[in-house]
């Protein structure tokens, strides 16, 4: 790990507090460091070490929220919600139009690395579903043509 990325982990960490209460925000800042939005084992045990925590305390926050991921993704993480709203709303065809027009299959990584396909519980867009976020951008009432205009200005 170079010095660089210690010094703005240590940052991140000061900024909050070493308080395990903060890890869940420190860790949301460290894995946005990544341009693959994730964080690598290196960087978890960094940091459990410098905020005086267990590695396995560390292990269970990443492991259990679905936000943070301990393998690399596309530099634009594209998050399905998979609520019961957003099904019955037909996400499936809003998934099947993605797949499509990026070429890969749910859970995957486009082979330039720009984006990866994920479901996600609710984030509270019921009222606008399907609905799914991009970077934490929520976009809703998807269908194919807003679905193809959405990712091409990512691709800009």
């Amino acid at each position: 790990m170079d010095e660089l990325l210690i010094t703005k982990i240590q940052n991140i960490v000061q900024k909050y507090g070493k308080e395990r209460q903060y890890l869940i925000p420190i860790l949301k800042k460290i894995q946005e460091l990544n341009k693959y939005n994730y964080i690598p084992q290196e960087v978890s045990q960094y940091l459990a070490k410098y905020m005086q925590l267990r590695e396995s305390e560390v292990y269970e926050v990443i492991s259990f929220y679905a936000e943070f991921s301990e393998t690399p993704r596309g530099e634009n993480v594209i998050k399905v919600c998979d609520s019961t709203v957003c099904r019955v709303n037909d996400n499936v065809k809003t998934v099947k139009s993605l797949e499509s027009l990026l070429s890969i299959k749910m859970g995957e990584i486009t082979q330039d690395k720009k984006f990866s396909l994920e479901y996600s519980p609710c984030f509270g867009a019921c009222d606008i579903s399907p609905a799914m976020r991009i970077n934490g951008k929520t976009y809703g009432n998807l269908d194919k043509k807003s679905l193809k205009e959405i990712i091409e200005s990512y691709r800009r």
